[in-house]
């Protein structure tokens, strides 16, 4: 059984704007699966992703990962923002243009480069193993631009830059929505591959095993959905109106929502 990173009853920001976003909405994710959080726009997705990263803050409810309560300055706050990296939509956007491709993947050790203890060597050594974990050629891709690179190529550099310091959580927004067809199917399998430790030489103290990041996959599309995501929370307005295993959602749903969703989706 994996042990659950996240858990608890979260709350809506609307600090600014004096609007509740969301209503007593609570969900968890574990490590090694993919929680898909879908709605329509303004469903509160976004929100609800930011608090469970810490990025936001709930004006009331709790949030906790691996145990500790995260909130401004907490030890377990400091631990998630160590612990977790961002696949954003647009590869292009995310990717800074004048940099190669080994600075962006390798920015985030320089960053903690002495808080973790790396020398030069061990941080490109990694930076090599990201690149080949989601089936890039070192070789071939470590001197390229952004502008060098197809979608899908650019958006596989994104996650090596999001995997290279072997986070436990990972939050993917919408990451195939800027891909054609024929990259997705590449992505899904680095996403699979991600899931299941492969390549990781992080070791959980607690398992032995490898580590196994969680991802947190925010997404409409729900062809992409039914392949990789273990666990499916539907938003709308809000509120979940419904959640579960994701055959079992997808399969039975429960809500008109859900059914309307899926009809959308000609699932």
């Amino acid at each position: 059984m994996h042990r659950g990173l996240f858990g608890g009853g979260l709350f809506g920001l609307g600090r600014a704007a004096r609007r509740q976003v969301l209503f007593d909405v609570s969900a968890d994710v574990h490590a090694g699966e993919c929680l898909a959080v879908i709605g329509a726009s303004g469903s509160g997705k976004t929100t609800l992703t930011r608090i469970m990263l810490g990025l936001g803050a709930a004006d009331s409810g709790e949030i906790m990962y691996r145990g500790a309560e995260v909130n401004r300055g907490s030890a377990g706050m400091k631990a998630l923002r160590a612990e977790s990296s961002i696949v954003f939509q647009d590869p292009y956007g995310s990717l800074d243009p004048r940099w190669t491709v080994e600075r962006s993947v390798s920015e985030p050790l320089w960053l903690r480069r002495r808080a973790l203890g790396f020398a030069a060597d061990e941080v490109e050594g990694k930076t090599v193993q990201a690149l080949a974990r989601v089936g890039l050629d070192p070789r071939m891709f470590l001197g390229r631009y952004p502008c060098d690179l197809s979608g899908g190529q650019a958006q596989r550099v994104a996650i090596a830059r999001a995997i290279v310091n072997e986070p436990r959580v990972i939050l993917a927004d919408e990451p195939m929505s800027a891909i054609d067809v024929a990259a997705r199917v590449r992505i899904l399998e680095t996403f699979q591959s991600i899931l299941s430790g492969e390549g990781s030489r992080a070791i959980d103290s607690a398992t032995g095993e490898p580590v196994r990041p969680a991802i947190i996959m925010v997404s409409h599309d729900l062809g992409v959905v039914q392949h990789i995501a273990d666990r499916i929370v539907v938003l709308n307005e809000g509120r979940v109106v419904e959640s579960g295993p994701t055959a079992a959602v997808l399969g039975d749903p429960q809500s008109d929502y859900t059914r309307q969703l899926i009809a959308a989706a000609s699932l």
